[in-house]
């Protein structure tokens, strides 16, 4: 409860008053409109101004955080802001004040305002330096929604130094590593590097809260993690990732000590201990989709799903959602290659349903959410409808690695299709392996070669397309990319097949069958067990044949069945949406529409 207002006639009132509003507005259920009224009456008595502009925040905090009259909420903040400006050391209430105001700004789409207020708040706060920290994060962090990275790189460096001079390491290491994080998101590799090192020696040598020491290694750890697997760097990773599981495990034991800090600046929190848990099965399951591992994929997204419905019950904060589509973005990528796309394709509408909730979900997210839609199509032989979805990714995304990964993808539908050969060189000249990659991404230069191997295949230019799917080969055996090893073996075993080079073709198919089974790959099964029927029977090894005859026909059955079941959901008419918001509703449609040729 804060203090009284100053003479000692009010103290009464003033106390009684706010006793009964603080009492509303916790009852079970909160009666905030009584609490709003507590609260109004204490104008009533002509506050003096410390307490007139305490209660204007309070009003406008109620007002703001539990109904939707915002108007009247961004008025009692103004007023809060005007006043306490006024008033010498009133730090608290001042910039709780526009802390508050510039958040309702931004909720009104009214970010003009914000920006600002919080330079204001920002210019004046340097005698406080929680708050003077807490506004440079909140501007910095305006910045970024707005996608002005370099403002808000700006920002966390100013925060940084100022840590730094009131002696606030932890809080400095946040501010580092933030911008790490905005670094990374713009590609400044080159800037990054030097940063990460340094916030790795701060974060090692900081002697404090057990707790927030660790919370600063699974920040930097993640960073680290994730700037791998943006590499595409499966194998080289491991360490890290190794690191950051035992490092939440650490965390998981830890209590949360209620000891405040005796620095001020050191106030603050990156994330809740539960969400940096999600996180951390986010980022394992990154990397096994990548490494190709589909089973432990599954099973760490099956985790972080539970975890995430659990805290969902008792927080709203908009990051777990985010974490729920970007695992269900991964697990449906599993689904579709391990042959389960009916499941896939209700885990697409369930990312729709996510991002009708909220706009900037949908617009962080649509351009996967094409891909993803492109991936099933192509999953379910509808070539049309890839193409007008890969189309629409590519005209949503900035995103280098994405947009490489969407023509890459498009580039295999033109393949399949055999006469769009002009828009295929055109496609295949910008993702050239061997020039001028766009990106750094060591797995999508090793699909690129894959692509241009599957192209000379079909082209029958077989020494080319050996050449190519070598390179594959070279790259995906040294960061252990399993998928692309797999494909790229049974391609060889197909070519060394059409040679008439039995033996050659044998030692390719058999291994990729293994790491097909292992991952399970279910296309590059269905792929081995033909192409090992085939051979088997030239070799006159009749069993044998037999056998791999049985194993097709098995995996036949099941794609066909999956295929029908698939097409038949009414969610299959998401392939033929292609722009704006996601479609509220799927209208259920007669059986499936989609050649199953490919499949048999």
């Amino acid at each position: 409860m804060m203090a009284a207002a100053g003479a000692e006639a009010p103290d009464s009132w003033y106390l009684a008053l706010l006793g009964f509003a603080e009492h509303f507005r916790t009852s079970s259920p909160p009666k905030i409109r009584l609490c709003v009224h507590c609260l109004q009456a204490v104008f009533q008595f002509k506050p003096p101004q410390r307490v007139e502009a305490r209660t204007h925040l309070q009003l406008g905090s109620v007002l703001y955080h539990h109904t939707k009259n915002s108007e009247l909420a961004r008025t009692h903040l103004e007023k809060a802001w005007l006043i306490s400006q006024q008033i010498a050391q009133f730090e608290d209430v001042k910039f709780e004040a526009a802390s508050l105001l510039s958040e309702l700004y931004c909720q009104q789409n009214l970010v003009d305002s914000a920006k600002p207020l919080l330079r204001k708040a920002i210019q004046i706060s340097q005698q406080t330096p929680y708050w003077h920290c807490r506004l440079l994060f909140q501007l910095a962090q305006l910045h970024t929604l707005e996608k002005d990275l370099v403002s808000a790189c700006d920002l966390l460096g100013v925060g940084a130094e100022y840590a730094r001079v009131v002696g606030s390491e932890y809080t400095r290491a946040l501010f580092l590593l933030s911008k790490g994080m905005l670094l990374l998101m713009e590609r400044k590799l080159q800037e990054v590097h030097p940063l990460l090192t340094l916030c790795g020696q701060i974060v090692e040598t900081w002697q404090g809260n057990p707790i927030q020491k660790e919370s600063l290694r699974v920040f930097f750890l993640v960073l680290q993690v994730t700037h791998y697997l943006d590499a595409g760097q499966v194998k080289s990773v491991k360490p890290c990732l190794k690191q950051l599981q035992q490092c939440i495990q650490t965390i998981s034991t830890l209590h949360d000590d209620e000891i405040l800090p005796s620095n001020s600046a050191d106030l603050f929190h990156w994330l809740p201990k539960e969400h940096m848990c999600v996180l951390v099965y986010l980022v394992t399951v990154m990397h096994s989709m990548q490494a190709g591992y589909l089973e432990k994929a599954q099973k760490y997204t099956d985790k972080a799903l539970m975890q995430l419905e659990k805290l969902k019950m008792l927080d709203c904060s908009p990051i777990l959602s985010s974490f729920q589509v970007i695992l269900l973005e991964h697990i449906i990528m599993c689904r579709l290659v391990t042959g389960h796309k009916a499941t896939a394709l209700q885990e697409i509408s369930q990312v729709c349903q996510l991002c009708q909730q909220s706009p900037r979900l949908f617009s962080n997210h649509a351009a996967q959410l094409h891909t993803l839609l492109g991936l099933y199509c192509i999953s379910v032989n509808c070539m049309d409808n890839a193409e007008a979805q890969f189309t629409t990714a590519l005209r949503l995304t900035t995103h280098q690695e994405l947009w490489t990964f969407i023509v890459t993808n498009l580039a295999s539908v033109y393949i399949r299709e055999g006469n769009r050969h002009q828009e295929l060189y055109s496609l295949l000249e910008r993702i050239n392996p061997d020039h001028n990659f766009p990106v750094s991404s060591h797995c999508l230069r090793a699909a690129a070669f894959y692509i241009r191997g599957l192209l000379s295949f079909f082209q029958g230019r077989y020494n080319e397309a050996k050449r190519f799917l070598r390179e594959t080969l070279k790259m995906s055996n040294a960061e252990d990319l399993n998928r692309l090893t797999a494909c790229s073996l049974v391609l060889l075993g197909h070519i060394f097949y059409v040679l008439g080079n039995h033996r050659e073709s044998n030692n390719m198919v058999v291994p990729a069958m293994q790491l097909a089974s292992k991952i399970p790959d279910m296309s590059v099964q269905l792929w081995s067990s033909a192409l090992l029927k085939d051979l088997n029977k030239a070799c006159g090894n009749s069993m044998d044949a037999h056998e791999a005859a049985q194993m097709h026909q098995n995996f036949s059955q099941q794609l066909l069945q999956d295929h029908i079941a698939a097409c038949s959901l009414p969610e299959h008419n998401l392939i033929s949406w292609t722009d704006g918001p996601p479609p509220v509703q799927i209208q259920a449609q007669n059986g499936p529409t989609t050649s199953l040729a490919s499949l048999l």
